[in-house]
């Protein structure tokens, strides 16, 4: 029997639709995986061949004789109407539904070898962007059909001289296979086979992305086990960083494909998460981005990244990642909402505008918080890690420097025990000091360290006077000052606090009162009516007192600083109403100016020019003339 091949469609629209249908190679592979899972196959093998790219399965195939050619050259026909054919023989729920799926690898090769094999019959023909007159496509001999994978049953699609490649590793092709398309179960297996020829499986995209992730969401219990994947340190905490949740419901009021007003209701589960870095994820610059939120129905992508319209474009955006499924979307009886390229939804359907809003509103906040709270923690971790430290290199000077004393010491007495008779004169018995320095002065090799880690401003204050104290400390910032390098225990940022568990006057008699180190801390000292009541700044002020620390005086209102405090020299003021608005004469603002910048030039830093920093100082307070 001559077989013949015929496309149900007009040429002219083939020529239009399959190169412009889909824009990205991996949108292809994904319509070609569907296909493949609709057809109940197991397997499928993505395979690199020169000037080819094979999509082999080993699904039912297609049998001419019993019309399942025809079928699929029925172009655009719907594959699916009602819920009774929405079901594959293996009770899998079809992916396909517009029926144009098929034409996916038009979009990058004119002509795509489609050979197929069912119950041991074979089939093969061309199918082109140009088909010859009434729409006849050339037929390949059954000779020739010929599979790498494929046996008793099974369709192979290859894309001759195709217009995009694969990535050359096939680490590449896994990354970006896997952001769009999830692997369903264990019956089902997407197989790499790259130019090694090494079989490759995919593994599960969320088992991928869960072990990067420090927090996440799950949706239903089918995702459930994804929050043993996430592993994290903070124990205490593991609740709030990682948590279980049924799908979320809403009942929605539709009209069907016939017209008929019902209740459907609308179920969201999946996951969400937050990765714990973003350092090295995205590889090349024609990868997925892998802070994506996709929507899926039926297991299969609807739309790869929902977070451009469900975000606000913040920074802490670039750490989310999740998958989404919502198979209402896909309900045969209900208006298809999917766009003609399956990489989109139709954005004024009730259901696509019930999920973006849930996300937006509920989902997307939730799992910020997460990552935000996890990056409190981390900094905090961190932040005892570096004290650790300190205190270890802080202890190790201290032992130095006693080492050296005894050393040197001893060095001496010898030299001066030599000849006891003796008498030295003062040039010799410096040079004997000088020797006895010099060879213990190793001990000393800490002391550097120890100096570069402390912190080096301290603001004193208390938290009724965290206006000024902010205004200080952002000042200092504007001028070059590190933020690491100042101690100010109410800052909002976290890294210019100790950690909350180390009280801040055993931090400054451990590394200053008591240290080895000459590095002494400068203290800008916010003075008021409030620091009469605060035992903190009493004993800070007494600490920087001991420690004969260099201060500065900021003072608010009429309060009158008192010794200890260097109450000889001129100290600057700041006038504070209730609501917490700064006033300065023009005296005053440069006098702020003025303390500020020689506390940075002192600490080794350059700060700006005095014009600068009025003009700036000029657009936080306002400036009046007396």
């Amino acid at each position: 029997m001559k077989k013949e091949y015929k496309i149900e469609i007009d040429a002219r629209i083939l020529e239009l639709l399959g190169p412009n249908l889909y824009t990205n190679i991996y949108y292809v592979l994904a319509e070609l995986i569907a296909n493949a899972y609709d057809a109940d196959a197991h397997n499928v093998y993505i395979i690199s061949e020169e000037n080819a790219i094979r999509v082999e399965d080993d699904g039912k195939g297609m049998s001419y004789k019993e019309g399942g050619i025809s079928k699929y050259l029925g172009v655009a026909k719907l594959s699916r109407t009602d819920e009774s054919n929405s079901v594959t023989a293996l009770g899998r729920k079809k992916m396909g539904r517009k029926g144009i799926g098929k034409l996916a690898a038009l979009s990058i090769s004119e002509n795509v070898d489609i050979m197929t094999v069912a119950n041991g019959e074979k089939s093969g023909f061309v199918l082109s962007r140009h088909p010859g007159q009434e729409g006849l496509l050339k037929p390949i001999d059954d000779e020739a059909v010929s599979f790498q994978k494929v046996h008793d049953h099974g369709t192979a699609i290859v894309m001759r001289n195709p217009e995009y490649s694969l990535h050359k590793t096939t680490d590449a092709i896994k990354r970006n296979i896997v952001n769009i398309f999830p692997l369903i179960d264990a019956d089902f297996r997407i197989h790499i086979i790259n130019t090694d020829k090494k079989d490759v499986v995919i593994e599960r995209l969320d088992d991928v992305f869960a072990t990067s992730l420090c927090s996440i969401i799950t949706l239903g219990d089918d995702f459930k086990y994804l929050t043993t994947k996430v592993k994290t340190k903070f124990l205490d905490k593991r609740d709030r960083l990682i948590e279980a949740r049924e799908g979320y419901t809403k009942s929605l009021r539709m009209k069907n494909n016939i017209g008929e007003e019902k209740d459907y209701m609308l179920t969201i589960e999946g996951w969400i998460g937050a990765y714990e870095t973003t350092k090295g994820r995205k590889k090349n610059s024609s990868d997925f981005p892998d802070n994506f939120i996709s929507l899926y129905a039926n297991k299969k992508m609807g739309e790869f990244n929902i977070l451009p319209k469900v975000g606000k474009n913040k920074l802490n955006e670039s750490y989310v990642v999740g998958q989404l499924y919502v198979d209402l979307f896909e309900l045969s009886e209900l208006p298809d909402m999917a766009l003609s390229n399956r990489q989109g939804y139709k954005s004024d359907d009730l259901r696509y505008e019930t999920v973006i809003d849930y996300v937006r509103k509920i989902l997307l906040p939730e799992i910020l918080n997460k990552r935000v709270l996890y990056t409190i923690l981390k900094n905090a971790d961190n932040k005892k890690k570096q004290l650790f430290e300190q205190k270890k290199l802080e202890d190790k000077l201290k032992r130095n420097v006693e080492s050296f004393k005894r050393k040197a010491g001893a060095s001496i007495s010898s030299r001066l025990n030599q000849n006891k008779n003796s008498n030295w004169s003062s040039e010799e018995v410096e040079h004997f000091v000088d020797e006895a320095i010099n060879d213990n002065i190793p001990d000393f090799g800490l002391k550097s360290k120890v100096d570069k880690i402390k912190k080096k401003v301290l603001i004193s204050q208390t938290r009724k006077d965290k206006v000024l104290s902010d205004l200080i400390y952002h000042f200092l910032l504007y001028n070059g000052m590190p933020a690491s390098e100042i101690l100010y225990s109410n800052c909002d940022d976290e890294v210019s606090r100790i950690p909350d568990d180390v009280p801040i006057f055993d931090y400054l008699r451990e590394f200053f009162v008591n240290s080895y180190s000459d590095q002494k801390i400068y203290v800008i000292f916010v003075t008021s009516k409030n620091i009469t009541g605060s035992f903190g700044t009493m004993a800070e002020i007494g600490a920087a007192w001991i420690t004969k620390a260099d201060h500065k005086i900021m003072n608010i209102n009429k309060f009158r600083p008192e010794k200890p405090l260097n109450d000889s020299v001129t100290w600057q003021t700041s006038l504070i109403d209730k609501e917490g608005n700064i006033t300065m004469d023009k005296i005053n603002a440069d006098l702020f100016c003025s303390k500020v910048e020689d506390v940075c030039r002192k600490l080794g830093y350059a700060p700006k020019d005095r014009k600068i920093n009025m003009s700036y100082l000029e657009s936080m307070v306002e400036i009046v003339v007396k």
